[in-house]
């Protein structure tokens, strides 16, 4: 709890205010609003916000009960807050109370009876004008811009074709245009016209960038890790991919595996193994973040993908979406363009919403690199992950990479030799395309045809320089036979047997994980881990990610 001294002395800014007991609700409900549209905050109330002197609360009863109506009566929708009560002595001498409003960030959209909307910026209440109240919307899923109509734009502009296969691919049954007229408000009527949705342009449209000229994906790669500009220019490929959103995603995901490094060396079971600079799910999730999540709002500017030897920045059009935070994005989901999301996760490019970011976390602790960093500023969200062949290990790992560029058959110093070779320019890549070995559909279907043991480890990220089977954890019998040495309940089996299912080979987790998959407690998931520890078929990671858990692998029971 504060004491008054600590209150007295703390600046107004982003999270806290300071009001008199004699403030209007209507004004009150202003900053309360404005609390609870940004990032929540708390106002003592009893204090002169010019002077600092305590009014305190006890002796105005009538303006006290004004002021506790407010959250409900002056906000719409009402916003939930909590309220404490901190003795002091007020200007007169006489012992009283200060009261504090504590507001938490709300995901939804709040205004005052006059739908007047605020924000906090700073030390001051902002009201927001037309654009930025749409803004707001947008940002916290009141209104999504992907359901907006396109000016001009009629069904004519999309490619029935197209929507013919995507028809068969999720089992529908009707015609490629009763599919988009019935489903998604793809394309309505209102008042007589046609409209045709942001997210049918950009899903299914013919030709995308006649409406939205930015809607597309940049890659530029570059000689050193810092981007350098005039007669010191280090650009070495600058590369455009257009077309529909699916379209986008193929061609960068497959373009980036075609420009990172590799290291491809015969095992030590004989079998040729490739280690990759860039995980293949790392690299596809950063892709897919980006277009799933991007203000399309935003006109001026296009998503970037940035390769420089030591790391790969994705910069894309927006802020933070909704209730998602820098602190919280590994565990915290919001789809700021939900049917773009829900497409991408017919093609399996979105696995199980919300688990990309903890996921990739997972992956690059477990070879020893930090997870995504991300830096939000100027309305572009940038997302950078660090390159296996620059970042020193922190887990014990071998750093394959920086150990052994010159001796690269595949990728590293030969691919950057040979950049004059590929073909130069968006359209011509685009144009074959076909001819790339990943992509799409086959991004996807192909995982059946990797040689035994090559699935598991594409996955957990970079592929084990020792022999690959010992990085694969033990086996369901295996796991089986322990548990079953136990006099554990069914239930409890139950739930140990899906953890053993969820988790790939190599990952490592923790209780929150478990928290996730099951949809249980803390405490269940602190006593299922122990269940595990008991069973003898954990082992505690060390170094970066220390304090998570690993399946034994199979050498190790």
């Amino acid at each position: 709890m504060m004491t008054i001294e600590q209150i007295l002395a703390m600046d107004e800014k982003q999270i806290f205010d300071r009001k008199s007991i004699q403030i209007k609700p209507s004004d009150l409900s202003a900053t309360i609003c404005a609390f609870a549209n940004a990032d929540g905050g708390t106002i003592a109330i009893g204090i002169s916000d010019k002077h600092k002197r305590i009014e305190g609360i006890d002796y105005h009863t009538e303006q006290l009960n004004e002021i506790l109506r407010t959250p409900i009566d002056f906000c719409v929708p009402s916003v939930p807050v909590s309220v404490e009560f901190v003795e002091c002595i007020n200007s007169d001498g006489k012992k009283d109370h200060v009261l504090l409003m504590h507001i938490e960030a709300s995901p939804l959209f709040h205004a005052n009876q006059a739908d007047e909307a605020y924000i906090r910026v700073g030390d001051k209440s902002k009201k927001l004008d037309f654009n930025d109240r749409l803004m707001l919307m947008y940002a916290k899923g009141v209104r999504y811009y992907e359901d907006e109509p396109v000016a001009d734009a009629s069904i004519a502009d999309l490619d029935m074709d197209f929507i013919g296969q995507y028809c068969t691919k999720i089992g529908y049954g009707k015609t490629p245009e009763q599919y988009v007229r019935e489903n998604k408000k793809f394309v309505t009527i209102k008042n007589g016209k046609e409209q045709v949705s942001v997210a049918a342009v950009l899903l299914f449209g013919k030709k995308p960038q006649l409406f939205f000229p930015r809607a597309f994906i940049r890659f530029i790669r570059y000689d050193g890790i810092e981007p350098l500009v005039g007669k010191d220019m280090n650009v070495v490929k600058d590369v455009i991919f257009e077309g529909r959103i699916l379209e986008q995603v193929e061609k960068a995901v497959a373009f980036i595996q075609n420009q990172m490094k590799e290291r491809t060396y015969l095992g030590n079971n004989g079998v040729f193994i490739t280690e990759e600079e860039y995980s293949k799910f790392v690299r596809t999730e950063l892709v897919v973040n980006a277009v799933a999540h991007r203000d399309y709002g935003i006109k001026g500017t296009d998503i970037q993908i940035k390769m420089f030897d030591n790391r790969l920045e994705v910069d894309s059009p927006g802020v933070f979406p909704g209730m998602v935070k820098k602190e919280n994005i590994r565990y915290t989901h919001f789809s700021r363009n939900p049917k773009i999301a829900s497409f991408l996760k017919d093609y399996a490019y979105v696995k199980e919403y919300g688990e990309g970011v903890d996921r990739m976390c997972n992956e690059l602790e477990a070879i020893g690199l930090p997870c995504p960093a991300y830096d939000n500023s100027s309305f572009i969200l940038k997302t950078t992950v660090m390159s296996a062949s620059a970042w020193p290990s922190k887990s014990g790992v071998k750093n394959i990479f920086a150990d052994s560029q010159s001796e690269l058959p595949i990728g590293g110093e030969n691919l950057a030799d040979s950049q004059a070779e590929l073909p130069i320019g968006g359209e011509k890549l685009a144009d074959s395309h076909s001819e790339l070995p990943i992509g799409g559909e086959k991004l996807a279907d192909s995982q059946s045809e990797l040689p035994i043991g090559e699935e598991k480890s594409a996955d957990c990220g970079m592929k084990s320089n020792i022999n690959i089977a010992k990085t694969i954890k033990l086996s369901a019998t295996s796991f089986d036979e322990l548990l079953n040495d136990r006099s554990y309940s069914e239930k409890i089996n139950s739930s140990l047997r899906l953890i053993y299912q969820h988790v790939d080979d190599n990952q490592i987790f923790d209780s929150n994980y478990i928290v996730k998959i099951l949809k249980c407690s803390e405490r269940t998931a602190r006593n299922l881990v122990n269940k595990l520890k008991e069973m003898g078929v954990l082992v505690v990671v060390t170094g970066n990610g220390k304090g998570n858990y690993r399946f034994k692998y199979k050498d190790e029971l």
